[in-house]
């Protein structure tokens, strides 16, 4: 039996929930009818007790709004309008905030108008200019290189805040919306379990078709045929009444068909938002990704990540600003205002981040004809709500953007911030399926560069 497996979460607890998700009717019987000899030559990973959170957790879910790619940093949130057209390109009029000196891209109206309920770290660095080796970084506080593959913030979140920490709802505790990235294994050594489920699908569609959820071209109706006929015809199943396998089937069945037809999967529907509301967000695959978040967030779900793809720009960079940026502004100013207004901002953290930024300087020579490269040097992130003060900038560049002259923040410094402010020790132990205790960060000894945590905002 592999970790693709499935079965009732009480009794099976090894076994995923994406693949839950998946399964129905026989095959779901099937899979956990044969599973139960497995049960005992599995160990399960447990969250240390060794080390206790250092402060009590303010924040109970973190949304995070991956900026697939790299965004620059000049043309969002730290803007550089003295340096020059060959540093600004057309973007070289920066807006006030609602709060007095802080000044953002003049493409980002509607977050200036949200900036008193976020800060702006405009000290990020860690020097690598690869995407798969910086998002592995910026998504585990860790060098690259090293013979253990780590786990992502999503995947630590989920370890200690998911099924082990409480969590019983049906959803998986770590999503990812639409896709993942590809870039790195976001449960690390800590297995399949950890990994997150992927909604695919788009929910800018008419109808949200989330994998294992919402099939395509099958309406509700048709699902109830299905699953009736399955019924009629599993004599087997009545068969093995008594038998505890075969009642953890008829459980996780249940489980399932109430994520496809019970309240449980009505979190994907967007259809049940007020027209008004989606309209706000933008309808667009990213808008409605946030208003998704929103909904999950409200569902219990300790973590979401947001992968929002189209971030590389090496050449049309600018063109290409004109048109995410806007889009980007809309979703993530109505989420922040959303959150806010329901009163659930100051239980969640949310983050936005790309692997790095981009070079200062334009690339205006053949073939880049106005675009901008990889940089890891100097970049920005976007931290609100959970217990993170708004209305802050912590740290800042040079007066190009090209590298940070004052307060340097390196991953593991933020991913710590968000740690202790989502109750979990920062210097907590995860246990590796070979025996070995391991840090859910980097400690001293190990040599990764960090610069303290963000309690200046904290």
């Amino acid at each position: 039996m592999t970790d693709s497996n499935c079965c009732r979460r009480e009794q099976c607890d090894h076994w995923t929930r994406r693949e839950l998700l998946r399964a129905s009717g026989a095959s779901v019987a099937a899979c956990c009818l044969s599973a139960a000899g497995a049960a005992a030559a599995r160990a399960e990973l447990t969250p240390s007790t060794a080390k206790r959170p250092r402060r009590p957790g303010t924040a109970k879910s973190v949304i995070q709004i991956w900026m697939w790619g790299g965004p620059c940093h000049l043309d969002t949130f730290d803007p550089k309008p003295d340096a020059g057209s060959d540093y600004t390109g057309p973007l070289d009029k920066p807006i006030e905030t609602n709060v007095s000196g802080i000044r953002i891209c003049e493409l980002l109206p509607n977050l200036a108008k949200q900036a008193d309920k976020y800060a702006i770290i405009r000290g990020m660095t860690h020097g690598i200019n690869a995407h798969e080796t910086a998002s592995y970084i910026v998504q585990t506080g860790r060098e690259p290189g090293e013979r253990i593959v780590h786990p992502s913030v999503g995947a630590v979140v989920s370890y200690f805040k998911g099924y082990q920490g409480g969590y019983r709802g049906l959803i998986p505790p770590y999503i990812v919306v639409t896709e993942p990235q590809g870039r790195f294994s976001e449960a690390g050594f800590l297995g399949i379990r950890y990994k997150p489920f992927a909604t695919g699908g788009d929910p800018a569609a008419s109808r949200f078709v989330v994998e294992g959820v919402v099939a395509q071209g099958i309406d509700d109706a048709r699902q109830r045929a299905r699953r009736d006929l399955l019924h009629s015809l599993n004599t087997l199943q009545k068969q093995l009444a008594d038998d505890p396998a075969a009642a953890a089937a008829v459980e996780t069945e249940r489980e399932a068909y109430d994520l496809i037809l019970g309240d449980a999967g009505k979190v994907f529907d967007l259809s049940q938002e007020k027209d008004d509301l989606r309209d706000r967000y933008g309808r667009n695959t990213f808008g409605q990704s946030c208003l998704l978040a929103r909904r999950l967030v409200e569902r219990g779900v300790p973590y979401i990540t947001i992968n929002y793809k189209g971030w590389d720009t090496h050449k049309q960079h600018f063109q290409i600003m004109r048109r995410k940026l806007p889009e980007l502004d809309k979703g993530m100013a109505s989420l922040i205002e959303d959150l806010a207004q329901r009163g659930l901002l100051e239980s969640t953290i949310v983050w936005w981040s790309g692997e790095f930024g981009r070079t200062p300087r334009v690339q205006w020579e053949p073939p880049w004809n106005g675009g901008r490269n990889h940089f890891g040097k100097a970049f920005n992130a976007v931290l609100a709500g959970g217990g993170f003060k708004g209305g802050q900038v912590v740290g800042a560049t040079d007066a190009k953007g090209e590298s940070v002259k004052d307060r340097p923040v390196y991953p593991c410094d933020l991913i710590g911030s968000i740690y202790e402010l989502m109750g979990i020790d920062p210097e907590a132990k995860l246990l590796h399926p070979q025996g070995m205790e391991i840090g859910v960060l980097p400690d001293a000894s190990e040599g990764v560069k960090s610069a303290g945590r963000l309690y200046e905002i904290m």
